[in-house]
């Protein structure tokens, strides 16, 4: 703990009413009524209470008393308070409320009464964090003798935040099988938020489009009951399954993502989240809670915990590491040892590192804040010094665009560092892809959450600047266990998804054939072998000029396009429909981001208004935020928005009630443009707006898109002399994407 500890005992106590359970997201009135201790608090010393950086409650405000947040204090003895909000305490506590005492001060027994959403001149209250927590402290500390030094009380105020009803259902499958194997389906209702609802109390039928052996018509849920599973499905024949929720009344609660069932194959697909923190470092819940969330919540098969390595002491690591060996279940569930090494982005930035075993070093990338000597690794200031002290360990490093970004080209070790991580609840970094490329780099794609809200797996962004829904990959493996997830991390044997569970398959097929290397060529001498066709992931070398590239995609909404690309250039765009398909349906896209680092949120507030045309309803993707939704305004002429990007991409699309009449107008804080309606078609409108792809882009849709299933060949052109990376992005109807790990043509 990096904070002082003199006197504490003697420093007073705080309470808080009420404590709950209270349901997350919502809007309560909270008091914390500070009591001083035998050194009371003297004139312009004070009080803070602050809580986690990574907590997206409402943000503490003392100017409009009819507004949500707002905060008022009084001390009992009639000594004036200054009251602020500011984000300048220790990490993990950042977010503060500080209170000086002027004019006055405090004795033993007098009180603060703090009132945060104080409704007494209308204000709706304080909106509580959106993600559940057993444990949401207001850390308070105190500076009793006007020094600045702030010592944290012994007990702070704690509240219990639990999960609201449930809005949306969820369905799981896994996205392949073999017809001898059985396979589950876990059904799991969310409050608004995101968080698993133990408060369904309806019945809940189960609509198959094929039949599934096992399966029952529908399931039960009452108040407190877990989401539901049910194991030993098999279907009689190959193909293709969804399964849709219903009500009693017929009304769909929700979709399961597909399955493939197929008669063989050498792999299997496993959903994995190898990237999040609990708040042991800087998140939220415990460690144990963490995995036991992405095992029995948000049923992924893989896991990892990924903790800021200066905030990991001996003590957490040995924690970290009996939890994975306890969680760990080969053929059920893989839980690796991991940490994130934490470097400042000029020395590397963040990368995430993974064990194969128990028990081995930490070795981070400072300990600042941390006490003592190194015990159980060393400190490699740099990313090049840590690829120097993990030879020889079996451990993968990826790299991380998170607070940090990976600047991949102050270091980078192919033989240990497999791939770069595209997707995260940051937001959508495919930059650090193409950044790989112009370097000479061999990498894959992984998209995991960095999740800091306890839900790894199933991470949502709630009301904070996190933009983004916390990414998933599928590992394709032979066998659920450490040794195959660890192969195919090395072969690059995966696609990443944000979210998501698509089924995607990529091959590149060659008429004269290839030369497939076990392993990258260039680091030295490897084997090879004679094939006609390569995967994802795979580095081949071939004397043909061109190769097909093979793609097919089941998608868990409709596909509204695949995008094929040559390394950082899109060489072919392919959809499930055509020009002659064009409905009455405009997208209206906006993405990007500011920069790389910190702060790269860009806020979209503005509107876009048809002229001549009219709006009859609109439809928004990638909306996180319940507090901020799209709307419709002035009688059908104007949607107004207020929303973030960080890399990725939000919208709308708007169904207009004449096909090519009237103008459209958008008007925003990042820029403002007209087109002609009559103009826009299949083909993208692109008004660059700065930044780092930062864009607005418009374009033409079917008034419904009916392919969910997208499959394609196409011919790509291999540059001689010179690295050929192919690989795909699939963009979903509902805003959702993926990419696969690319195939290495090589000279």
């Amino acid at each position: 703990m990096p904070f002082s500890t003199y006197m504490q005992q003697s420093l007073g106590r705080a309470e808080i009413s009420p404590e709950g359970p209270l349901e997350a997201g919502s809007h309560v009135p909270l008091t914390i009524t500070y009591t001083a201790g035998p050194f009371g608090i003297d004139d312009t010393g004070g009080l803070k209470f602050s809580w986690r950086t990574a907590s997206d409650s409402g943000r503490p405000q003392m100017s409009d008393p009819k507004a949500p947040n707002y905060v008022t204090a009084v001390a009992s003895n009639g000594a004036r308070l200054d009251i602020e909000y500011n984000r300048n305490n220790i990490r993990p506590w950042v977010n503060t409320i500080f209170i000086r005492v002027m004019s006055g001060f405090l004795r033993e027994g007098d009180r603060i009464i703090v009132r945060i959403g104080d409704p007494e001149h209308g204000s709706p209250g304080y909106r509580l964090q959106t993600c559940c927590d057993d444990d949401f402290q207001f850390k308070a500390f105190v500076d009793a003798f006007a020094t600045y030094d702030f010592v944290p009380l012994p007990d702070s105020p704690v509240l219990k935040l639990v999960p609201g009803a449930p809005v949306r259902w969820k369905a799981h499958l896994p996205t392949l099988r073999r017809l001898d194997e059985p396979f589950r389906l876990a059904i799991v209702p969310e409050d608004r938020w995101g968080n698993p609802s133990d408060l369904a109390d309806q019945d809940v039928f189960i609509s198959p489009d094929r039949p599934v052996l096992g399966l029952p018509e529908r399931v039960t849920f009452s108040r407190g009951d877990a989401p539901h599973v049910i194991d030993g499905l098999r279907l009689e024949h190959p193909g293709d399954l969804r399964i849709e929720l219903r009500d009693a009344g017929g009304s769909l609660l929700g979709r399961s993502n597909p399955l493939r069932v197929v008669e063989e194959t050498d792999v299997r697909h496993f959903w994995g989240d190898l990237h999040g923190q609990s708040n042991e470092t800087v998140g939220t819940n415990t460690v144990q809670q963490y995995f036991a969330f992405a095992r029995d919540r948000a049923f992924v098969d893989i896991v990892a915990h990924q903790g800021n390595d200066f905030q990991i002491d001996t003590a957490l690591w040995a924690e970290i590491n009996r939890l994975s060996a306890a969680y760990d279940e080969p053929g059920a569930f893989v839980a690796l040892p991991a940490y994130e090494w934490s470097g400042n982005t000029g020395m590397g930035g963040d990368h995430n590192v993974y064990y194969a075993t128990e028990g081995r070093p930490i070795h981070r990338s400072s300990r600042v804040l941390l006490d003592g000597e190194d015990e159980d690794g060393k400190v490699c200031p740099t990313v090049n010094d840590l690829f120097e002290a993990l030879q020889g360990e079996d451990a993968v490093v990826l790299a991380h665009v998170g607070g940090r970004y990976a600047d991949i080209s102050v270091g980078h070790d192919g033989r240990i560092e497999r791939s770069v991580e595209v997707h995260s609840c940051w937001g959508t970094f495919e930059w650090i892809l193409h950044d790989a490329f112009d370097l000479g780099y061999r990498v894959g794609v992984v998209c995991h959450s960095d999740d800091h809200k306890g839900r790894p797996g199933a991470a949502y962004p709630g009301a904070a600047t996190f933009g983004a829904i916390g990414g998933l990959t599928c590992y394709r493996m032979e066998a659920l266990d450490r040794k195959h997830l660890f192969k195919a991390l090395r072969g690059r044997n995966h696609y990443g998804t944000t979210g998501t569970r698509l089924y995607l398959d990529v091959e590149a097929r060659l008429d004269t054939g290839a030369q497939r290397f076990d392993e990258d060529p260039a680091f030295g001498p490897t084997g090879s072998q004679p094939v006609k066709s390569v995967q994802m992931g795979d580095i081949a070398t071939t004397t043909d000029g061109q190769a097909t590239l093979a793609c097919e995609v089941l998608g868990s909404a409709p596909v509204e396009r695949v995008t094929v690309f040559k390394g950082n250039r899109p060489v072919a765009i392919m959809r499930g429909y055509g020009e002659s398909d064009l409905g009455r349906r405009i997208r209206v896209v906006w993405e990007g981001a500011e920069y790389r680092g910190r702060s790269r949120e860009v806020y979209w507030r503005g509107k876009c208004s048809i002229l001549g045309n009219r709006i009859e309803r609109i439809r928004s993707f990638n909306f996180f935020n319940v507090d901020k939704p799209l709307w419709l305004r002035d009688d059908g002429r104007e949607v107004a928005f207020d929303s973030v990007t960080t890399g990725n991409f939000a919208g709308f699309d708007a169904w207009i009630s004449e096909s090519d009449g009237g103008d459209l107008t958008f008007d925003s804080s990042e820029g403002r443009f007209s087109v002609p309606i009559s103009r826009i078609g299949l083909d993208d409108h692109v008004f660059d707006a700065g930044g780092l792809g930062k864009k607005v882009r418009i374009f033409r849709l079917p008034d419904e898109i009916e392919s969910w299933q997208l499959a394609f060949e196409t011919r790509v052109e291999l540059d001689p002399g010179v690295d050929n990376p192919l690989y795909v992005r699939v963009t979903q109807e509902d805003g959702h994407q993926a990419w696969s790990s690319p195939i290495y043509f090589v000279p």
